[in-house]
């Protein structure tokens, strides 16, 4: 729970200070009371008084107060709210790195599996496209909510030699997101999947077209796919070599933060299938703040009506 004027929350320090003043005049009362009548003529020259009772209309004040306060304060809850119509740009990295086997069947090969996977799970009604990049970037499918479409782009996707233009494919799929179909006349909210294995090092910087999708309001939620002992084999000028390719998240996770989208890291083929799956919910729901202040504000007017209802009651007075 957040609050959208914190600042009135100062409030409850003043109604903590009243409730302090509030115990101290009771015990000095009662230690005047104690000074001034003898203990064995307590009971006839000071009747017993009402007790707990003398004190619960002022508790249920003080919490309705609290209350109040809070409601003032405007609270409010972050809640998932299911999109009418969401779009997603499916972008698979098919570098020559995305061969190594270290996630069997291949980096690549498991990321496909998970998209499908990602198909099969979806809204109908979500608009899915694909595209593919190495050195250069491949629109396979524009957003459809016909999935068979996006289903035979995602099975098309072959490795695609090397480099890794990932910025310019981020721009792509925002192209892609923003000349998607309204729905209902309104332009549906968008999000980009993205896997690969490593950094980008052609083309436009990623970060850059991030902070651009963070403006449109597009979440990109990075999946960084392999080990740290991968090794594939790679196109050099005196013929293809077998190299190192250790997975490296640094650069995906920071497109992840700069868009409002979330990182992933996935050392296995299952793993990547979760997470495909778990997104495949995410992307089809919003967050939106649900406003509390109604709840507030009636748990306040009611406590605080049972106070003078009770002190009405009990003493024939407001206490």
């Amino acid at each position: 729970m957040s609050f959208a004027t914190p600042l009135v929350l100062l409030g409850l320090i003043v109604l903590l200070l009243a409730a302090l003043l509030y115990g101290a005049e009771q015990r000095r009362r009662s230690h005047t009371l104690e000074a001034m009548v003898r203990a064995k003529m307590a009971a006839s020259l000071a009747p017993r008084r009402p007790g707990w009772r003398r004190h619960a209309p002022y508790g249920l004040l003080g919490l309705g107060l609290a209350a109040l306060i809070l409601a003032a304060a405007h609270p409010q809850q972050a809640v998932e709210k299911p999109v009418r119509g969401a779009t997603v740009m499916l972008v698979n990295d098919t570098s020559a790195s995305m061969s190594s086997s270290d996630v069997p069947p291949s980096r690549l090969g498991a990321a496909k599996e998970a998209a499908l996977s990602f198909l099969a799970h979806v809204s109908p009604s979500t608009q899915v496209g694909s595209i593919a990049f190495a050195r250069h970037v491949l629109l396979l499918q524009s957003p459809t909510t016909d999935h068979a479409l996006t289903r035979a782009a995602v099975e098309s996707i072959r490795p695609g030699g090397g480099g890794t233009a990932m910025g310019n494919a981020l721009l792509v799929a925002l192209d892609a997101i923003r000349t998607a179909p309204r729905v209902g006349g309104r332009r549906a909210p968008g999000s980009v999947i993205l896997i690969s294995d490593g950094a980008s090092n052609l083309g436009i910087n990623p970060l850059t077209v991030a902070a651009e999708a963070k403006k449109r309001g597009v979440r990109i939620f990075t999946i960084a796919v392999g080990t740290a002992q991968g090794t594939a084999e790679v196109p050099e000028p005196g013929g293809p070599q077998v190299v190192a390719v250790p997975v490296d998240s640094t650069e995906l996770f920071q497109i992840a933060q700069n868009s409002g989208g979330r990182p992933y890291l996935a050392a296995d083929a299952q793993t990547v299938t979760t997470i495909y799956n778990n997104l495949a919910h995410v992307v089809g729901h919003q967050v939106v703040q649900r406003s509390l202040v109604t709840l507030f504000g009636g748990i306040g007017l009611v406590l605080v009506a049972l106070a003078a209802g009770l002190s009405l009651l009990w003493f024939a007075r407001l206490a």
